[in-house]
């Protein structure tokens, strides 16, 4: 399946997109290459587009490193929610299965990346954001049973302690890479906490 029709079907008609998925191999390699890396640079003209038409007093130049930042917290992100979430997988009574785990970090990560894209519209950029959020979370929800074979009565459980560490661990990427490449830059630190 190519890029747009998976990212149509994941937005669309996530539960039948789920089995679908469930019925593939895929590594984590794979699923970088082929899916997270070409949605994580979508997700990164937002704060291009941003830089570009509202750079304002910031400039340009804090907009571009404000978008290689989130291309490299995403990339980073996946590799470990996906480590994370597998290895929490047992405690949760769910299957252990790195692969498994892999393509559910990646495909219920795509609303954000889609609604990052619009990121970069004033104020309803913002609320584009939380909601490619909130949906991801739903569509992982979708997602969690087909995939790691996770009891009914601990989906939710699990769903939330996942969604927590994927958006904390991207928070921390973000605030770590936004100190070391505003500070080389000498753009100071506080720019790079509001990253």
């Amino acid at each position: 399946m190519n890029l747009i029709e998976r990212v149509k079907n994941i937005l669309i008609t996530p539960k039948t997109e789920w089995d679908v998925i469930n019925g593939e191999t895929a590594t984590q390699q794979s699923l970088l290459m082929s899916y997270v890396i070409p949605l994580a640079v979508v997700a990164a003209a937002g704060p291009l587009l941003t830089g570009l038409l509202w750079a304002g007093a910031w400039g340009f130049k804090f907009f571009l490193i404000t978008a290689i930042i989130a291309l490299i917290a995403q990339v980073v992100t996946f590799y470990v929610a996906t480590i994370i979430i597998d290895l929490l997988a047992p405690s949760f009574g769910s299957e252990k299965n790195i692969n498994k785990s892999a393509q559910l970090v990646a495909y219920s990560a795509t609303p954000s990346y889609v609604a990052s894209l619009l990121s970069f519209i004033p104020v309803i950029g913002f609320l584009i954001t939380i909601a490619g959020w909130i949906y991801g979370v739903y569509i992982m929800y979708l997602g969690v049973g087909p995939l790691k074979k996770t009891p009914e009565d601990k989906k939710v459980v699990y769903l939330l302690v996942a969604y927590v560490i994927m958006i904390a661990l991207y928070f921390i990427i973000t605030a770590i890479l936004g100190a070391i490449l505003f500070a080389a830059l000498g753009m100071g630190t506080l720019r790079a906490l509001s990253v």
